[in-house]
């Protein structure tokens, strides 16, 4: 059995740590628990960063002065070792939204001067008791929908602050069983398999049968904005996979740097993910005949054997501008 509670408690004291910033602080904040090396991943424009003062000036400073009295809303936490590190790596997993009063414009998104909620899915790997990888994933076009700038033509689900689990239980501060996430790993895993499966057979199941082996009928999808959130498995075929499958082709699998699990709650992310060609329309937009990246976050609850709840986080900016969309550069035309 593992131990997680030292790698909690160090992601806990970081989290306080960045509660009791402010933007002029912020990088000694960082720099208690991360080290000069620390390999920070973050989504378009932020992309990778080396150490605690380049994380604060690129993302931190920046979203502190635009969204003021910031807190962290946290629906999920857990621990894990990497199951794709033959060293047995560990990292924390934390997930929900950042809120704030959003006071000044950010990226080129304008001030709402009201409560804003950005959700986020954070991943950092513990070694000897320093953050010494961290991926930072949070939803911008989320944000743009709650400032009334959402800049493509259609969402194939729904757009709402995504809640966290259904059973209010996604906090595991205390370690769980390990035949607990050994299980909920086991069942991402065989997901996964089912899906290259579904891809590769000559004679493949239909959508709800091979859907049905691994998730619950009411499973709830709270998918990236721009896809959307959807419920139950023949609305997450109608609402996304059906158009991720049919309008996305030549795709390829990169691999992910993190799968880990604890208790009912696992999950991935790459970087990038996949890669595929918008052979379209996707989500409103032509096909653009170039290969474009998908660095992706899933994050699971288990119930029983088969698999409840996903939040998924998707770099939705920098898939559209490898295709030559340039969401924020619009942005910027638009408000000179």
């Amino acid at each position: 059995m593992t131990d997680f509670s030292s790698a909690k408690a160090c992601v806990r004291a970081h989290h306080a740590a960045m509660s009791a910033a402010t933007p002029a602080t912020v990088a000694a904040a960082l720099g208690a628990h991360l080290t000069d090396q620390t390999h920070w991943r973050g989504m378009h424009p932020f992309h990778e960063q080396h150490g605690a003062t380049a994380i604060a000036q690129t993302f931190w400073q920046p979203l502190m002065q635009s969204m003021t009295r910031l807190q962290r809303r946290q629906d999920i936490f857990f621990a894990g070792q990497n199951s794709l590190d033959e060293g047995g790596g560990i990292w924390v997993t934390s997930m929900g939204h950042f809120l704030g009063l959003f006071d000044a414009p950010f990226l080129g998104i304008p001030p709402t001067r009201k409560i804003a909620m950005l959700r986020y899915a954070e991943f950092s790997r513990i070694e000897d008791g320093k953050i010494t990888e961290q991926a930072m994933f949070v939803d911008l076009l989320h944000l743009m929908a709650q400032a009334g700038c959402y800049p493509l033509p259609d969402m194939t689900g729904a757009q709402l602050v995504q809640p966290g689990p259904m059973t209010h239980d996604g906090l595991l501060f205390e370690d769980s069983p390990p035949q607990e996430g050994a299980a909920t790993l086991a069942l991402i895993n065989r997901m996964i398999t089912s899906i290259d499966t579904a891809n590769t057979a000559q004679n493949p199941p239909t959508p709800q049968e091979e859907l049905a082996v691994n998730w619950h009928e009411d499973m709830l999808w709270w998918g990236p904005t721009g896809i959307g959130a959807t419920y139950t498995i023949d609305r997450y075929i109608k609402q996304h996979q059906q158009p991720f499958r049919t309008q996305l082709g030549h795709r390829t699998f990169n691999g992910h740097v993190c799968r880990m699990a604890e208790g009912s709650y696992g999950g991935f992310f790459g970087w990038p993910n996949l890669s595929m060609e918008c052979t379209g329309p996707y989500l409103g937009l032509p096909p653009s005949g170039r290969t474009a990246d998908m660095r992706v976050v899933d994050i699971y609850r288990r119930d029983g054997d088969k698999l409840a709840e996903n939040w998924i986080f998707i770099d939705m900016l920098h898939f559209l501008n490898m295709q030559g969309l340039d969401v924020l550069a619009q942005l910027d035309v638009r408000g000179r």
